[in-house]
């Protein structure tokens, strides 16, 4: 009789055995909950949140857990910047993490100095690392100790607030977790806002007052646009969603990651009420099922309490319990791609922020294969305010021939930096005087960013142009999601172009080649003295024309208007003689 040989034991499952100790603390960390697919981020999160880390035995033990390949759990894990992810034998990094903001905004602010103050005085004892924007433009320079940030941050505050933080108790596995968390979130609010009224207007929907085609009929009278950056007629959309065979889901894109934007932050913070009134009246118009809040990571405090809020919302809902769409709070992990709008679909359904190609169009193809509609927060926002007022008050707001209210994200050389509500059609001078109490003390205009990192750049010459929707395109610029970065004579375009490059490069998902191989090849170009033009005009034109998503399409934007508007900063005497 033969004897096989196998070369490994059989009875086994192939690749890494998981350990009991992993298992087990696995088990301990997600309790008896439903470990669904698409909850594979969240559960990374808690795992991350707990630890400070993600080792390779505690992947594998969460992917046996949630019955997926340990291949699928760590690609996702890498995938997402906020996953710290071990290899095997790599040492855990410090119990805490401070995070400086090294965008546009921050860096004018002293972002470097701040970096490089807190490496000398924080040593080994706290990792210190330069991350893209968080989300706090108008307090620049910011640091973000654990989950705290830090507005204005100088060394000594920050690293007063770190020590405090390491400070408490033994250092421990409690006190390790407890110096990465947030601050403890706000009273809850909905009480007071549903007694001042706040939900009315739901409930008065479902009661019948008025049926969906007139609502749809009012956004559109109004001209409420997607305030996200794309800028699709909101009435047009609803209509389009819920005219779908399927019933339709609902996803509220709260993930503003371009440099320099934070209104989402601003209106949730201020008026999460209305905010959550303007997305049920949405899931109600188009008959949406349930709803997905995607809300980035860097909001920790934010999110909290809108858990609270929702939580209150939920237990008391404003109308008949049947007819109340779920909801549910998911938390992004640091990818900037999630803000389109089919990545952060993907990321829902916890996978890679990866885009998908079109058609099928997320309207007819979504979120669990079915028909989304997809908004972002100021849209729903306006909302409520324009079904109770009428759209003749919305649409009555304006200038240039331009019509409705914007929320501007500035930020920079400006005096008093913050959202601005003005008019739509303001141009970014009036906007600078009128609302940002002008330039700060020593500056003069020298150039502006009319819509963060894609959206171009223009020179003060161009400061009376009208801000807004399908007004700057032929200047080779967009207004996007309204984040204005103004620029003086202390700065330079071209920097800012670097500055904005060297992001798309760590954000870009590596999906597709132009987008991938673009943007750290336009990089390396935009280093040199003086710039190659027809070698990066050739790569922006490829990039523009061939990259699957918008990511890769807008990265040239700023590099182009610098070559166009600033054309002495990236030419030398010789070349310009030569001209």
């Amino acid at each position: 009789m033969q004897v096989v040989h196998f070369r490994r034991p059989t009875g086994h499952p192939k690749g890494r055995p998981i350990e009991a100790a992993a298992r087990e603390r696995v088990r301990a960390l997600l309790g008896p909950g439903p470990l669904r697919r698409d909850l594979l981020i969240e559960c990374l999160h808690r795992l991350q949140d707990a630890e400070g880390s993600l080792s390779l035995g505690l992947l594998g033990a969460l992917a046996e857990a949630m019955r997926l390949a340990p291949a699928e759990v760590y690609e996702v894990a890498s995938f997402y910047h906020h996953f710290d992810v071990l290899a095997d034998g790599q040492p855990a990094p410090p119990v805490l993490t401070v995070r400086v903001c090294e965008s546009l905004s921050c860096d004018m602010a002293g972002a470097r100095a701040l970096l490089a103050g807190l490496r000398e005085r924080l040593g080994d004892a706290v990792r210190v690392q330069p991350v893209p924007c968080v989300g706090q433009c108008d307090g620049a320079p910011v640091a973000v100790v654990g989950q705290r940030p830090l507005r204005g941050a100088t060394p000594d505050a920050v690293a007063a607030l770190a020590m405090d933080a390491l400070g408490r108790g033994s250092l421990g596995a409690s006190q390790a977790v407890e110096a990465r968390q947030c601050p403890p979130p706000p009273v809850p609010r909905y009480v007071q806002a549903r007694a001042a009224g706040a939900y009315d207007i739901v409930a008065a929907l479902h009661a019948g007052s008025r049926d969906r085609e007139s609502v749809y009929a009012e956004l559109e009278r109004a001209g409420l646009r997607g305030l996200g950056g794309a800028g699709f007629l909101t009435g047009r959309k609803w209509r389009i969603v819920a005219g779908q065979s399927t019933a339709p889901l609902m996803v509220v894109n709260a993930d503003e990651g371009e440099p320099g934007t934070f209104k989402d932050r601003h209106w949730l913070e201020r008026d999460p009420h209305g905010f959550l009134c303007g997305l049920l009246i949405a899931a109600w118009a188009v008959k949406a099922t349930a709803c997905y809040l995607y809300l980035r990571d860097e909001y920790a405090g934010l999110r909290a309490m809108l858990e609270h809020e929702i939580a209150a919302l939920v237990a008391d809902p404003p109308v008949p319990a049947e007819a109340m769409p779920e909801l549910h709070l998911r938390r992004g992990a640091g990818a900037y791609i999630c803000g389109e709008e089919s990545a952060l679909i993907e990321s829902i359904e916890g996978r890679r922020g990866t885009p998908r190609l079109r058609p099928p169009y997320v309207a007819e193809v979504g979120l669990f294969g079915r028909p989304t509609l997809v908004n972002n927060v100021e849209t729903l926002l306006w909302v409520p305010q324009i079904l109770a007022r009428g759209a003749g008050w919305f649409a009555g707001h304006g200038r240039r021939s331009r019509t409705g209210l914007r929320s501007f994200s500035v930020s920079g050389r400006v005096r008093e930096p913050g959202v601005k509500l003005a008019p739509a059609g303001i141009s970014v001078r009036e906007l600078i005087d009128e609302h940002c109490g002008g330039m700060a003390e020593g500056h003069q205009l020298y150039a502006y960013l009319p819509g963060g990192a894609s959206g171009g750049i223009l020179p003060a010459a161009l400061a009376d142009l009208p801000l807004d929707f399908d007004t700057l395109q032929p200047y080779d610029c967009f207004i996007g999601s309204a984040a204005v970065i103004v620029l003086s004579q202390a700065d330079r375009a071209r920097d800012a172009a670097v500055s904005m490059m060297r992001f798309f490069r760590h954000e870009s998902c590596g999906q597709c080649t132009p987008c991938r191989v673009g943007t750290a090849k336009a990089e390396v170009l935009l280093q040199a003295p003086d710039w190659d033009q027809p070698l990066i005009e050739a790569l922006s034109r490829t990039m523009i024309d061939a990259s699957i998503c918008g990511l890769g399409q807008a990265a040239p934007n700023p590099v182009r208007c610098v070559l166009k508007y600033f054309p002495h900063e990236v030419q030398s005497a010789s070349q310009e003689a030569a001209r």
